[in-house]
């Protein structure tokens, strides 16, 4: 075994330089040895296995880097799954032949291949681009803070888990941007696979089914596609929406969806809308994701998102204090993503400085907020209605009315817009400024504005200008 003070250098230093992917489960881990330039690092579960080689192998081959100066990098490897090859070794080198060979845990593939299914169950992963879907061990179902808004879903989730293909099926789960659903999602897999390690399952976003699709028509492979989605325990798709539009895949999701229905197979869905709302989508797909139990997630209120920051700073093994959670709580109330940047950030600066976190620490890495500078004059809605009324030449009733002509949709966007990012004010009171729209209105307008900003030039430079205009005449 390595020596215990190369292994404390190397969590220092991810604690110092990459805070932002240390957890607290970090510290179950295990240098098992060094050998031909190699560490190997033992995990608990093929999941941390899988997580660590995906998304930390670069930061931890640093960290060894710089603990031992010497050209190493690290492997982490599964204990169990190691004891149970070493045995399965002994056994032939002994000539022991076992009758009822024991179930194997389940190994985790990330394939952007069309391949038949393996003959050994398993827990699939499919390639997504650079966003490649893998297990995070943070989302399990105990670290999923429960609140108003979403206890619906998350009871839901915990039942599909419990009781595939007989709860709710099929559980289709909708919301906004960072409010939860990828973690109810993917904290189904993880309590599944605990209770049933030789569960089948898939799991994937709708742009990957999409796009495998396409592939296997292209290459004449659809028995090998179909093979794959139909013969599952459970099926989890993200961002089923992105269905739209789209006419054969819809033709093949509908075929998918009834095989695995009609055999008790689970199947879980997420979206940003309701089925009925999912645009251009096939009246006899909207009537199966009805089927089941469709369960909405909103945006968590103070309460909620305080306990949620609380949970979100355990999870990276720091104490974040009351007064510095409520804090954040009051500033950040969009999503949970956000929350999560916070904690971050705080958490960064925290070990910049070698101190633990409190309010004051917490307010300077939150500081970059324009409307946070305390004694500072405060920007207002209507400070940011007026310079966007008058950049593009319409009045304030226009805003607040139903009219949906592009000439008033684009400046009520953004004043959303605007107004979400230099005021504190939570999306439900921004709608109300403009005719009483709600939250999800609000969200919608700010999606389309941050697009159309990234897309056109022209339209990104409108709204650094009115950005200016609003620091200018609150200066001024």
């Amino acid at each position: 075994m390595p020596d215990p003070a190369m292994w404390r250098q190397m969590l220092s230093h991810l604690r110092r330089h990459h805070a932002e992917i240390c957890r607290q489960w970090f510290e179950e881990l295990e240098p098992l040895e060094l050998d031909g330039g190699v560490l190997q690092i033992r995990v608990n579960t093929p999941v941390q296995q899988a997580y660590l080689s995906r998304r930390c192998n670069d930061a931890f081959t640093e960290a060894a880097q710089a603990a031992t100066g010497a050209l190493v990098t690290v492997s982490f490897v599964d204990q169990e799954a190691m004891a149970e090859a070493a045995a399965a070794l002994s056994h032939a080198a002994h000539g022991v032949v076992e009758a009822d060979p024991p179930v194997r845990r389940p190994q985790i593939h990330i394939s952007g291949r069309l391949t038949p299914p393996p003959s050994r169950p398993t827990l699939v992963h499919f390639d997504h681009g650079d966003d490649q879907i893998v297990l995070s061990p943070d989302y399990v179902f105990d670290n999923f803070v429960t609140g108003p808004g979403n206890h619906l879903a998350y009871a839901a989730a915990v039942a599909v888990a419990e009781n595939p293909g007989r709860a709710y099926n099929p559980l289709f789960v909708h919301g906004g941007v960072g409010l939860g659903k990828t973690h109810l999602l993917q904290a189904i897999c993880q309590k599944l696979l605990q209770n049933k390690p030789d569960a089948r399952i898939c799991y994937l976003s709708c742009d990957t089914f999409v796009n495998q699709f396409l592939e296997a028509v292209q290459n004449g492979q659809m028995s090998q596609f179909r093979t794959r989605y139909r013969h599952v325990d459970l099926l989890l798709i993200d961002d089923i929406h992105f269905l739209t539009n789209r006419e054969r895949t819809q033709e093949e999701f509908f075929h998918t969806f009834n095989t695995l229905y009609q055999s008790n197979k689970q199947i879980v869905l997420s979206s940003d809308s309701p089925p009925n709302e999912i645009p251009q989508l096939e009246e006899r797909l909207v009537s199966r994701f009805n089927w089941g139990l469709v369960a909405r997630i909103d945006p968590p209120c103070y309460e909620t998102r305080v306990a949620i920051l609380k949970t979100k700073a355990k999870i990276r093994g720091i104490q974040l204090p009351d007064d510095a959670a409520c804090y954040i709580a009051e500033r950040i109330d969009s999503n949970i993503r956000e929350l999560e940047g916070a904690v971050t950030k705080v958490q960064s600066l925290a070990m910049l400085r070698g101190i633990e976190p409190d309010l004051s620490l917490t307010r300077e890495a939150l500081g970059d907020d324009p409307a946070g500078a305390a004694g500072g004059p405060k920007l207002t809605i209507q400070n940011i209605i007026d310079t966007v009324t008058n950049y593009y030449g319409v009045k304030l009733l226009d805003l607040q009315s139903k009219r949906r002509h592009r000439s008033i949709t684009v400046p009520r966007q953004v004043c959303m817009y605007l107004a979400r990012k230099r005021t504190r004010y939570s999306l439900e009171e921004i709608g109300g400024y403009f005719g009483g729209r709600d939250h999800t209105t609000v969200m919608h307008a700010i999606r389309t504005t941050e697009d159309r900003m990234t897309i056109e030039p022209d339209f990104n430079r409108q709204i650094d200008q009115l950005d200016r205009k609003l620091t200018e005449n609150l200066n001024g």
